[in-house]
C-alpha cells in the first residue's frame, strides 16, 4: 500500500539517500546520530523549513570522502546554484562544501561558537564544584575523628557551597535580565565567592553580544580581535583554546554577518527525525522507517 517495495532508493538507502530535486541557493550540512548510534551527515535547504522538500542527502558516516562521492552524483550545474552553507567548525565538514559546492560560501554556525564558550565557563564551574565537594569530605572526615557533627556553612540565599555551584548551572546560561528573583540572588552569592566564573561568564556574554548586535564584518572584526585580548588577559586556558580556534576559523565566522545565517534549520531537522524515531519507539527496519521519512521530508 504504501509503495515501499517498488521505492527506487530502497537498494541503497541504508548508505545514502539523494534528493537532488530539493537542493537550493542556501543549505544546512550537520550530522546526527540516527540509529543505534550511527553518525548521518545530512544536508537540507534552509527554503523548505523543515517541511517538505527540506532533505536534499542524507549520507551514512561522517567521512568526507564519502560524502563528497555521494554529493557529486548531483549535476554539477545544481550544485554550482547553491550560494551558502552553513556547518559547524568539523574540518571534514569544510571539506564537504569546498569540494562539492565550489561556489557556496561557508557559514560557521554563531551558536557552535558560543557553545564553545559555555562549555568553557561551565567547565570552571564544575572545577569548583569538584573541590568545594572534597573539602566537604575533608571537613566531615575530620569532625568524625574528633566525634563532632559537621555543619556545612550556609550561605546568604540558603544554599550550601556545593548546592550553589550546583543550582548555579542553567543561570550561568542566561543573560542576566533573564534571570529570576531567585537567581539574581544565587548569581549575586556565586559571583561574590568564585571572581573568576563571573568573569567568564561576562566573556561569554560579551561573545553573545558581539553577535546580536554588530551589523558588518568590519565592526565584527573590530569587536571580536578586542573580545580575544579579553580572553588573553583572562588567562583562562580553555577560553584560550576558543580563541585560536576563532582565529583559525575566523573567515567563515565573519561570514555570519553578511546574512545572519544560521544552522538553527539543521538543528531543528534533526529534532524532527528524533521526535519521529521516539513516536515509533525506535527504528527495527531503517530501510521502511528511511522510507517514511523520506515521504514528508524529502
Amino acid at each position: 500500500m504504501s509503495d515501499f517495495k517498488a521505492w527506487e532508493q530502497k537498494a541503497h538507502a541504508k548508505d545514502w539517500l539523494l534528493f537532488p530535486q530539493n537542493i537550493g541557493q542556501q543549505l544546512s550540512l550537520d550530522e546526527t546520530a540516527f540509529s543505534n548510534g550511527d553518525l548521518y551527515t545530512i544536508l537540507t535547504n534552509k527554503k523548505a523549513k523543515g517541511k517538505k522538500g527540506a532533505l536534499v542527502a542524507m549520507i551514512r558516516g561522517t567521512k568526507a570522502e564519502e560524502a563528497i562521492k555521494i554529493l557529486q552524483k548531483i549535476p554539477l550545474k545544481q550544485r554550482n546554484q547553491v550560494k551558502e552553507v552553513t556547518l559547524d567548525m568539523a574540518g571534514n565538514m569544510g571539506l564537504v562544501v569546498k569540494k562539492s559546492f565550489p561556489n557556496a560560501v561557508q557559514v560557521i554556525d554563531r551558536f557552535h561558537v558560543q557553545k564553545l564558550a559555555l562549555d568553557a565557563l561551565q567547565e570552571i564551574r564544575i572545577k569548583h564544584r569538584w573541590e568545594a565537594l572534597d573539602t566537604e569530605n575533608d571537613a566531615i572526615e575530620k569532625a568524625r575523628t574528633k566525634n563532632l557533627k559537621h555543619s556545612p556553612e550556609i550561605l546568604p540565599n540558603g544554599d550550601t557551597l556545593k548546592q550553589l555551584l550546583a543550582r548555579s548551572r542553567y543561570l550561568l546560561y542566561k543573560s542576566n535580565d533573564k534571570w529570576t528573583v531567585n537567581q539574581s540572588i544565587r548569581a549575586k552569592v556565586l559571583f561574590e565567592k568564585y571572581p573568576d566564573i563571573e568573569k567568564a561568564y561576562k566573556l561569554c556574554q560579551n561573545l553573545s553580544w558581539i553577535f546580536n548586535q554588530t551589523k558588518d564584518k568590519t565592526s565584527a572584526l573590530i569587536r571580536l580581535a578586542k573580545w580575544d585580548e579579553k580572553v588573553r588577559q583572562a588567562a583562562f586556558k580553555s577560553f584560550n583554546t576558543i580563541a585560536r580556534t576563532m582565529s583559525i576559523h575566523y573567515k567563515n565566522i565573519l561570514n555570519y554577518f553578511d546574512n545572519r545565517s544560521t544552522n538553527a534549520s539543521a538543528e531543528s531537522f534533526n529534532a524532527k527525525i528524533k521526535a519521529f524515531r521516539a513516536q515509533f519507539r525506535g527504528v527495527r527496519n531503517v530501510e521502511f522507517f528511511l522510507f517514511r521519512l523520506t515521504n514528508i521530508f524529502a
